[in-house]
């Protein structure tokens, strides 16, 4: 277990300093030296993970939608949907980011070199599906207008944010990318929410900081809630491991009482045999 937790913990070190890395340089500057330099680990622990630079930057990309923690459910799915465009904004900042979001985001808005054999669709399409999903569950709620076509506002909101968070990192490092989150949505949302829903929604940047405390300290319970269960669970079969040992031992001792009181027997009847003789 042990052993298990630690190849877990190198991975992830590796897979961050990759991130930090891709998003500093982008990838095709990016080398396996500058990784491992910012790592802090071997050559070997690195290629015990990953076989080439190309599978660490798909790592990172594929690991771009799971880096997000889980926002707090919303009554609104459109607020919910608004909430997790502002915690994206909130982590691609330099000052508060999660490095796998800023170099996957980095990769994924790279064109790159087709030589380069990066799948960048891995998080666009991952994207598209989840706001999809948010979408179609909130017109099954009456909150989108009834003529939306839901997959076609999919990939209206993923490429414009995508579009939006390119801008803010050219002009200004991403510093107001909330902003620019907000005012997207601001603009986009009169077309999608039936008019009693938009008037609730609350599109202020400001709400960006909330919703990563929020999304934070429910990452947090939920970890601990893992942990906890695996802890149980962990407890469980240390002690049928030492039900199913003590039961081998009974076993043995029965089948070794047995085995003396057969051969007690047989000394009787042997004995019995000789005094008849």
């Amino acid at each position: 277990m042990a052993r298990q937790e630690r190849a877990i913990r190198t991975r992830r070190a590796i897979l961050v300093a990759a991130a930090e890395v891709f998003d500093e340089v982008g990838y095709e500057a990016a080398t396996i030296s500058d990784v491992l330099k910012k790592s802090g680990m071997t050559k070997g622990a690195l290629y015990f993970h990953f076989t080439s630079k190309d599978e660490l930057a798909q790592a990172v990309l594929a690991g771009q939608v799971d880096s997000l923690p889980r926002v707090p459910e919303q009554e609104l799915k459109l607020q919910q949907s608004l909430d997790e465009a502002l915690l994206l904004a909130y982590l691609l900042k330099q000052d508060t980011g999660d490095p796998i979001v800023q170099g996957s985001v980095r990769l994924t808005v790279d064109q790159g070199s087709p030589k380069d054999h990066l799948n960048r669709r891995v998080p666009m399409r991952a994207w598209q599906d989840h706001t999809r999903a948010l979408f179609q569950e909130a017109k099954a709620r009456g909150e989108v207008l009834p003529h939306a076509d839901v997959d076609a506002l999919a990939k209206l909101f993923v490429g414009a944010f995508t579009g939006v968070q390119v801008l803010s990192r050219i002009m200004t490092g991403r510093a107001d990318l909330a902003e620019r989150v907000a005012d997207l949505y601001r603009h986009l949302m009169p077309s999608v929410a039936v008019p009693g829903v938009l008037v609730r929604l609350d599109f202020s940047p400001e709400r960006a900081a909330r919703v990563h405390a929020e999304a934070m300290r429910l990452h947090e319970a939920e970890k601990e809630a893992a942990e906890s269960e695996a802890a149980v669970s962990e407890a469980a079969a240390v002690e049928r491991e030492r039900a199913a040992e003590g039961n081998g031992v009974a076993s043995g001792e029965t089948g070794a009482r047995a085995r003396s009181a057969r051969s007690a027997r047989s000394e009787s009847s042997a004995e019995a045999v000789t005094v008849v003789q």
